[in-house]
């Protein structure tokens, strides 16, 4: 299993993926409208021998009332039936971690599990007063501090992408 940042070639092995994970093709739609505008911050694909996607996790810019404090979300994460329980996810998760980190990102938020999230070092955004607008989310809502300073003066509600809108 390889994994890597995304390329173009990808698009629609990641497309069938989706479809394939979730019940309603919502994020598969998701993910081609942040890739059509150019919110894509960065993609993470888990590729079998002969290229086929089996496992993805996109990273979209979010604010924080309104202002880009160098943050992204987390979503959506997917892998293959055919290979799961095997720590794809947790390879995902951290080859994205580290990329972004690289690229001088500050936080990660992800709205998710907190006992499978909670393993990979995310925590309850609310103990930082952060929320977001979905309601009954706020127990799911977690963050990861990629930088130091990245909690300094930070609080309030997270706002996602405009294509997340449509699926609240």
């Amino acid at each position: 299993m390889l994994i890597r940042t995304e390329i173009g070639v990808d698009a629609a092995g990641i497309d069938s993926l989706l479809r394939r994970c979730f019940p309603t093709p919502a994020e598969a739609e998701l993910v081609q409208q942040l890739r059509e505008d150019g919110l894509l911050t960065l993609g993470v694909v888990a590729t079998d021998d002969e290229g086929q996607v089996l496992g993805y996790a996109a990273f979209s810019p979010v604010s924080m009332q309104g202002e880009d404090r160098q943050w992204v979300g987390l979503a959506p994460l997917a892998v293959d039936d055919s290979v799961r329980q095997q720590g794809i996810g947790k390879q995902l998760i951290y080859e994205g971690l580290d990329t972004l980190n690289e690229f001088g990102y500050a936080a990660v938020v992800v709205v998710g599990d907190p006992a499978f999230y909670g393993r990979f070092g995310f925590e309850p955004a609310a103990r930082h007063q952060l929320h977001c607008k979905w309601l009954g989310a706020e127990a799911a809502f977690q963050v990861y501090k990629l930088a130091d300073d990245a909690f300094v003066d930070a609080q309030g509600q997270i706002e996602f992408a405009e294509p997340f809108n449509r699926f609240d």
